[in-house]
């Protein structure tokens, strides 16, 4: 090498050092952070293929994939009212491309209705995004002649247990709401348990049984053509697909029971991800045809809860829970 070359030589070697100096002192600013997300993204459901969330769940994965490049693939995890997908969502790797999308019984009220569960609600999930409210209907058959929910607390009161009421179960979201709504007008209903709405919605229209509470969407079709008398539906507010519906706070004064679906994740998910992830299902849930779609699938679209803010409301949703299920008598099982 020429001597006039060996200046040149030492500025570059000098500079290399300084820039590696840096990269030691500044490990942070010398990584390169990866974007996400970089590859597909698991939804765990908790329910089976065709039922209400998996189609809820469905619509806005699809429509979240287009604005994350990614697709969402939803995977149906059914079984012991919501324990095995709840359980596999808890467990996956928290590395961002695991949700569990869950509904209130998977995050709630399996806490007070089972002794142990094989999951903690509360401390294996960060709350992302609340997506939406599902409202319930109470509804009857027209060969039971009722027309009115007073109709069927008058008749309660006067035959003690003759009116059956089709639900999930005694301890489903649905058969609690029947409860409550039994121990606050001081009747008993008689509980009908069935595994699949449509069973229940069939023995109820072939008038095997007088009253049926399932989700406004498994009703709503039913309750259009005339074939169900809807009674009460289940929000503070009537409903706009059922205006002439009254609400069962018009009976019982300020009392609200709906439903809700959501977006958790395994505790330990980065922060940044929780966020993007929020960000996002706000954005879509906005669009006032998604709002549509939801709400004919009997989901009134949320999605304006930041996460901090979710997490609060799943605090006080646990504290209503705790008192509805003292009031009916629930004991874990």
């Amino acid at each position: 090498m020429s001597r006039k070359n060996m200046p040149n030589r030492r500025l570059a070697l000098v500079h290399i050092a300084y820039v590696a100096s840096i990269s030691i002192a500044n490990p942070v600013r010398a990584q390169t952070a990866t974007p996400w997300p970089q590859r597909p993204i698991k939804w765990i459901v908790s329910q089976p293929a065709g039922a209400g969330p998996d189609i809820l769940a469905r619509y806005v994965a699809d429509g979240l994939s287009r604005s994350l490049g990614q697709p969402i693939v939803i995977e149906n995890r059914p079984g012991g009212q919501n324990i095995i997908g709840a359980q596999a969502a808890a467990r996956a790797a928290p590395d961002g491309y695991t949700f569990f999308y869950a509904t209130t019984a998977a995050m709630v009220t399996n806490a007070f209705t089972f002794k142990t569960l094989p999951y903690d609600p509360d401390k294996d999930f960060v709350p992302v995004a609340l997506v939406g409210r599902s409202p319930f209907v109470i509804a009857a058959s027209t060969a039971s002649g009722f027309k009115t929910l007073g109709e069927v607390i008058a008749q309660a009161r006067a035959q003690p247990e003759k009116i059956a009421i089709a639900t999930e179960g005694p301890k489903t979201f649905s058969g609690m709401l029947a409860d409550s709504v039994a121990a606050m007008a001081g009747i008993k209903l008689t509980h009908v348990p069935y595994t699949k709405a449509p069973d229940a919605i069939q023995d109820v229209l072939g008038g095997r049984v007088a009253l049926v509470c399932l989700p406004d969407a498994a009703l709503a079709a039913y309750i259009k053509s005339g074939q169900l008398q809807a009674l009460a539906v289940s929000t503070g507010e009537r409903m706009a697909t059922l205006p002439q519906v009254p609400t069962l706070s018009d009976t019982f004064s300020g009392f609200e029971y709906a439903g809700w679906n959501g977006l958790f994740a395994p505790t330990g998910t980065p922060p940044d991800v929780v966020a993007r992830m929020n960000r996002e299902l706000a954005t879509l849930l906005r669009q006032p045809e998604v709002a549509q779609r939801l709400l004919t699938l009997g989901s009134f679209a949320e999605g304006s809860l930041s996460p901090a803010a979710f997490t609060g409301f799943m605090k006080s949703e646990r504290e209503r829970w705790a008192r509805i299920v003292k009031s009916i008598g629930i004991m874990p099982e």
